[in-house]
């Protein structure tokens, strides 16, 4: 017994969501270490951890800020990387969801596509009779 076209689809997608969270912890810490290095005015990792969450989420409280052109720079490259890491998590989540019913959608399209083909095989079935009783019962010349 094999595994369901649905539920393979299904277990890409939440590997896709595990692979996208582990994705954005490893830019996150490495957002942090890098602020940590980089900047002088984050004194402790956390701050640096906190640093880059909020830069890759975009939010920007701003208790803690880059102050030198390096970390600024860098802030850019997490911004960007964050943005995306977070938006592919996203939309991980997301297909998710909308897997359960697509893969509804594509068993009833199934169902209908078998009743159609066997109502074309009764059909093929109906006028291969028919021919064969218009030869059988026509005089042959």
């Amino acid at each position: 017994m094999g595994i369901k076209r649905g539920d393979k689809k299904l277990h890409i997608a939440r590997r896709g969501v595990l692979y996208s969270l582990v994705l954005c912890c490893l830019i996150l810490l490495i957002g942090g270490v890098g602020f940590w290095v980089i900047d002088p005015g984050v004194h402790t990792l956390a701050d640096g951890l906190w640093l880059a969450f909020t830069t890759a989420a975009t939010v920007g409280y701003g208790d803690v800020v880059p102050s030198t052109h390096a970390s600024r720079g860098f802030s850019v490259v997490v911004v960007l990387l964050g943005l995306a890491v977070l938006s592919l998590a996203t939309a991980s989540l997301a297909a998710i969801f909308v897997e359960k019913d697509v893969a509804q959608e594509e068993d009833l399209l199934a169902q209908d596509l078998l009743r159609e083909i066997n109502l074309l095989r009764d059909d093929i079935r109906a006028l291969r009779d028919e021919v064969q009783c218009l030869r059988t019962s026509s005089p042959q010349p």
